[in-house]
């Protein structure tokens, strides 16, 4: 039971992020191209590199932590579902060249991300 409270908890907390992140980078970015939806992904695939790495070799934490940070806070604030809404929306308006753009964009930096923020834990704990 405190598994999934654990879970339930970093995941509203996720959410949460996930909506003050995405909100905050339409404010600046406008609303054309679904920019908040690609900085969360990336930036949630940066610390969910981060998180793995810094756990595998330094921190020592329990089941609860692990998953409060990883399933729950990073799987709700990471938005797989609004990335395949945001590629149809783009795709059944018409602009399909964005789309792909965008399903390029958002695969290959999150990917990448996730590789840098592996790659900065190992350097910073070496």
């Amino acid at each position: 039971m405190k598994l999934v409270l654990a879970i339930a908890a970093g995941g509203a907390l996720g959410a949460v992020a996930r909506h003050q992140v995405s909100a905050s980078v339409m404010r600046l970015a406008g609303s054309g191209f679904p920019w908040g939806t690609v900085v969360v992904n990336v930036l949630g695939s940066f610390l969910m590199g981060v998180l793995i790495e810094l756990m595998a070799q330094r921190l020592n934490v329990g089941i609860e932590l692990r998953a409060f940070l990883t399933v729950g806070f990073l799987g709700a604030f990471t938005t797989f579902s609004t990335f395949s809404l945001d590629f149809a929306t783009l795709f059944e308006r018409g602009a399909g060249v964005a789309a792909l753009g965008y399903a390029a964009l958002s695969v290959v930096l999150a990917i990448g991300a996730l590789f840098a923020g592996l790659a900065v834990m190992r350097f910073l704990l070496s």
